[in-house]
């Protein structure tokens, strides 16, 4: 006897169920699920897993223990003869895709999905890392990075009365980076915009972590963004910059580094610009906002190279 329609026996955001079955095992024929979702007791003849490697496994050696161990937790979800489905973009050399079988890489110049000058754009918007990671599918090792990966904690009231540092942008390539600290324990966050098109939400997250002090230079803009947030009440204090940035970012940020704690919902973006910065490095506003502010509150740090 055969069907005239499909009827929808359920249909939610995550899950659909139809008439259209080969067995009554009452479970639904299509189920979605984060990869951090509880997986007892469910089964599945097809897996797909899309984009399980994400750029936090880029700069957490913990994040990719902890995908490494939820794609082997799905080996029990999979039927006898059953099979998986795995798309997603590689981030580093020991993460999850390394252990997922008979891996095809398809990267941006085989797809013909982006033209030549979108590609340049793209090229020129991040690091050459992010770009070689994203878009052609490799890891680039740069040997005169001056640091390795991040430590993370959870323990977002560790920053209360803690102070700040913004390292505006005004145009251009540049990012404005927003760097919150309380001893070792810090935050970061990364906009590819102007500082004035950032600033409210900024100042929602300054007000969110219930920090104190905002630190912002005024070379480039002659008291400006100072004076910006003065306005909506908080405190800033304005230095004029002298140190040479490479100095700087050596001394302060690189003798803290082994010891600083960040924030697990600090941006990846962030993260990734201070790990593959070195002298030469096109961007540079993640590492000199993080070093401007241990500067600030560990005025008496010697330079350690």
């Amino acid at each position: 006897m055969g069907i005239d329609s499909v009827v929808f026996i359920k249909a939610t955001t995550t899950e659909i169920d139809t008439n259209l079955k080969e067995s009554n095992k009452g479970t639904s024929q299509l189920l979605a699920l984060g990869i951090g979702a509880s997986i007892t007791g469910k089964h599945a003849d097809i897996v797909i897993t899309d984009d399980i490697v994400n750029l936090k496994d880029r700069v957490s050696r913990a994040e990719r223990e902890r995908t490494k161990t939820q794609y082997q937790e799905l080996q029990n979800v999979k039927n006898r003869g059953g099979r998986f489905i795995n798309t997603g973009t590689p981030w580093h050399k020991e993460d999850a895709i390394t252990g997922m079988p008979n891996v095809k890489r398809f990267d941006c110049y085989q797809t013909g999905l982006i033209t030549k000058e979108q590609l340049e754009h793209l090229r020129q918007s991040m690091t050459a890392s992010l770009f070689a990671a994203n878009y052609e599918l490799k890891h680039i090792a740069d040997k005169d990075a001056m640091f390795t990966q991040a430590t993370f904690t959870d323990k977002r009231e560790a920053l209360k009365n803690g102070t700040a540092q913004i390292d505006a942008a005004y145009g251009g390539n540049d990012y404005t980076a927003y760097t919150a600290k309380k001893n070792n324990v810090m935050f970061g966050k990364l906009w590819h915009k102007h500082v004035d098109d950032c600033l409210d939400e900024i100042i929602e997250l300054h007000k969110a972590f219930q920090l104190g002090t905002i630190y912002a230079e005024d070379n480039g803009d002659k008291g400006y963004l100072a004076k910006e947030i003065h306005k909506r009440g908080l405190l800033v204090k304005s230095y004029h910059e002298t140190q040479n940035k490479y100095i700087k970012i050596a001394t302060y940020l690189r003798a803290s580094w082994s010891n600083l704690l960040w924030l697990d919902d600090t941006d990846p973006e962030y993260l990734s610009q201070i790990l593959d910065y070195t002298e030469n490095a096109e961007h540079d506003d993640a590492p000199d906002s993080a070093a401007s502010l241990i500067r600030a509150t560990e005025k008496n740090r010697k330079w350690v190279v």
